[in-house]
Order: structure tokens, then C-alpha cells, then sequence
């Protein structure tokens, strides 16, 4: 065989191997956001049997929750530059290793403060995932992919989500509520072994974006419009999915008078959803790119369409039945996930990869910011009134933040280029 022959076949090899390790990258991302997922909605599957056990008040419950957003939202500012300082590997290592240790130790809750302490703990872990993911997707995987990637680890949190009912169900109820949060919280250490044996840095980084690197990243980022336009689109639109996290569990047995077996049963459905749009948004995402369409334009697209879903949810109070109900929730659910996939990867779009932790971090604090703000609302009005007035506002926030996205299919500073 000729030299030329044998370059050709050992760079085929190689390229084959590299490859084969960032689906294995993509994997694993996959599983940590399974856990990430499962660890935070223990909690609100939990919630009426811990508030029993506890004599935990409504109000306090949401106090509770409170106190993990509110670590959340803070949290996930510096976890951006956290990840952009010390690299996706070690990055994601310590943040998983945090949480894990924390939601092991809400076993040991005594009181409303107690479980508030631990849960504050939790948030100050869980953001690394959603900061050193992206970053690991940005520098493995072309644009073309990466909407398909984001789709399949965000799946992930939804997974987590629609797992956790009942597998959580079924370990408070054979062992007791504490031995499922000591079960869950286990889980992240058997990942973390298998991240730090594959994970390493690509040899030759996906290199797609035009803006220069800036000595200032927070100035640049944050003197930048698509910064703050997203940032709000989140605050606005991610109250709707820490709804259905932590309190839609609640709602079955509060107002459809449910059992923890029957939610364990019926819950999972509204989360497989949103498993569905996370898919389904990577997916349309890779086909209308491959069709010439530019990412951001694509991305902005698939958000149209899932925004035109979320003012369904208004029936689900008014739903004949339980099943019924969670049928329309989970319209709600598969519209979220697919809107945020896609806000996420437009984030990939606008910015280059030496930012995107950092960008992550600020644009998700206003995640953590309106869930904080909108937990307390849903207590007051969960104590005083009634869900319905939580529905009817989730139906508008979607079309709301719509405006906000609209003009960003005009600020594309990514080059497409073949995968």
C-alpha cells in the first residue's frame, strides 16, 4: 500500500475514533442531565408525604423551593465563569459531585429549615450542568449539529423528570422518603467515574464563530442587546417548566385528589413530552439547516411554533379528569422543552465559544430569577385561591417573550459549515 494509502487510512481511523469518543461525550452529557432531573424533582413528587411527616405548610413548601431557586439563580452567574475557567471536564465534575452530595443529604431534614438548607445546597450545584454542558457541545459538534445534541441531553432533564415519579414513588414507598433522596443522590458519583475516565479536550476544536475574543468577556457580554433579550425570554417563559417541576405533582393530589401511586403512574406522561420537544426541536433544527437555512433563522422558526402551543394551557383546570388534565399539560410541556432547546442553541449561534459558559450562566440567572419570583406567586395563589389563575398566565408568557426573540433572526455571527 502507498504512503499516501496508509496517511489516508490512519487519518480515517482516527477521525473514526474521535467520532465515536463525542457521541460518547454526547452520552454522557445525556446522563448527568437524567440526574441533574431526578435529584430536583425528588422533592416535589415528595412533597405532600414530606409535609406530613415534617408538618410543612404550603407557604412553607414554597419557602422551601424559594430557597433553592434563589441559590440557583446566583449560583448560575459565577458557574459560568467557573466553566470557562477551569474547562468542561473538571467543571462538570465538580458540579456534579456538589449536588449529588447535597441531594444525599436532604436524608437528613428535620424541619422546614433544614430541608430549605439542603435544597439551597442542591442549587448551588445543579447550574454547572447547564453551563459546562453547552460549552462541551460547542467544542465538539458543529452548528449543524449541535441543535440535535442540546436536544438530546436537554431530553435528558426531561427523562429525569419523567423517570423520577415513578421510581421515586416506589422508593419512598417500599423504604421510606429518605431512603430516596440517599438512592438518587448515589447516582451522580457513578457517572462522575465514567466522565473523568472519557472526557478530554478535542485535539482540533470545531472553530465556527466570527466575533473576536474580548479581554473583558463581561463587558462584551453584557453591553451586548441579544444578552439581555434572551435573558428576559427565559425569565418570562421558564416559570411554566418549574411549574410543572414542583408543583404539578402537587396539583394531582391537591386538586385531582390523586395517590402517590396514581401520580407515580399518571405524572411521568407530562415529562415524556417534554422529552418529545426537546427531540423534536434538534431534530427540525439539523433538517432546516441542511435545507440552507441559516441556524439563528431556524432556531427562531421552531420558537414560533412552540410558543403557538402554550396558550392551551388554560384548559387544564378546567380538564373533565385527571388523565385529561394531563394530556393538555403535557401540550405545554412538549412546547417549553422544544422553545428552550432551541433558545439554547441559538446562544451557540450568537456567541463564541470562548464566552458560552459565561453567557449560559447570565442568561439562565434569569431562569433561576423567574422562578424565584414566580414560586411565590403560585404559593399565594395556590394558599388563597386556586390553580386556575396559574394557568391562564402560563398561556401567555410564551407569546409574550415571542417578541423579544422575533429580531434575532437578523444577528446571525455563525458560518455554516459542513459537519
Amino acid at each position: 500500500m502507498k504512503s499516501t494509502e496508509l496517511g489516508a487510512a490512519s487519518s480515517k481511523l482516527g477521525a473514526s475514533a474521535t467520532d465515536r469518543l463525542r457521541w460518547w461525550i454526547a452520552g454522557l452529557l445525556f446522563v448527568s442531565t437524567v440526574i441533574n432531573y431526578i435529584d430536583r424533582q425528588n422533592l416535589s413528587i415528595l412533597a405532600r408525604t414530606i409535609q406530613d411527616d415534617l408538618k410543612i405548610s404550603d407557604i412553607q413548601y414554597s419557602y422551601v423551593v424559594q430557597a433553592f431557586l434563589l441559590a440557583y439563580t446566583l449560583t448560575y452567574i459565577i458557574a459560568g465563569r467557573i466553566t470557562d475557567w477551569l474547562g468542561s471536564r473538571l467543571s462538570m465534575a465538580l458540579f456534579v459531585g456538589w449536588w449529588s452530595l447535597a441531594n444525599a443529604l436532604t436524608a437528613l431534614s428535620r424541619s422546614a429549615l433544614s430541608l430549605g438548607f439542603f435544597r439551597f445546597l442542591l442549587g448551588i450545584g445543579e447550574p454547572g450542568n447547564y453551563t459546562a454542558a453547552p460549552k462541551a457541545v460547542a467544542e465538539w459538534f458543529s452548528p449543524r449539529e449541535r441543535g440535535l445534541v442540546i436536544g438530546l441531553y436537554t431530553a435528558g432533564a426531561t427523562l429525569g423528570a419523567t423517570l423520577a415519579p415513578p421510581l421515586v414513588a416506589f422508593a419512598a414507598m417500599h423504604f421510606g422518603w429518605r431512603f430516596a433522596f440517599l438512592s438518587t443522590g448515589s447516582l451522580g458519583f457513578v457517572w462522575l467515574a465514567f466522565w473523568l475516565a472519557i472526557y478530554k479536550k478535542p485535539k482540533t476544536p470545531v472553530t465556527t464563530e466570527v466575533l473576536p475574543r474580548s479581554a473583558h468577556p463581561w463587558r462584551t457580554i453584557l453591553r451586548c442587546p441579544q444578552t439581555w433579550r434572551l435573558l428576559i425570554a427565559r425569565l418570562l417563559t421558564d416559570p411554566v417548566w418549574y411549574f410543572y417541576l414542583f408543583w404539578f405533582p402537587k396539583y394531582l393530589t391537591d386538586s385531582r385528589h390523586l395517590t402517590l401511586a396514581a401520580v407515580g403512574k399518571t405524572a411521568w406522561v407530562v415529562y415524556l413530552a417534554a422529552d418529545l420537544g426537546c427531540l423534536a426541536a434538534g431534530y427540525f433544527s439539523a433538517v432546516l439547516i441542511r435545507k440552507g437555512i441559516m441556524p439563528a433563522r431556524t432556531r427562531v422558526r421552531l420558537m414560533i411554533a412552540s410558543a403557538l402551543l402554550l396558550p392551551f394551557s388554560p384548559l387544564v383546570a378546567v380538564a373533565p379528569s385527571a388523565w385529561a388534565a394531563v394530556l393538555i399539560a403535557s401540550l405545554a410541556t412538549f412546547g417549553h422543552l422544544s422553545w428552550q432547546t432551541s433558545l439554547s442553541s441559538l446562544i451557540l449561534d450568537l456567541f463564541p465559544k470562548p464566552l458560552v459558559g459565561t453567557v449560559f450562566g447570565i442568561v439562565a440567572a434569569g431562569s433561576g430569577l423567574g422562578g424565584l419570583l414566580s414560586t411565590g406567586l403560585v404559593g399565594f395563589s395556590v394558599t388563597h385561591y386556586s390553580y386556575a389563575p396559574v394557568f391562564l398566565v402560563m398561556g401567555i408568557l410564551h407569546p409574550i417573550a415571542l417578541f423579544l426573540i422575533l429580531p434575532m433572526r437578523r444577528h446571525e455571527t455563525e458560518v455554516v459549515t459542513a459537519a
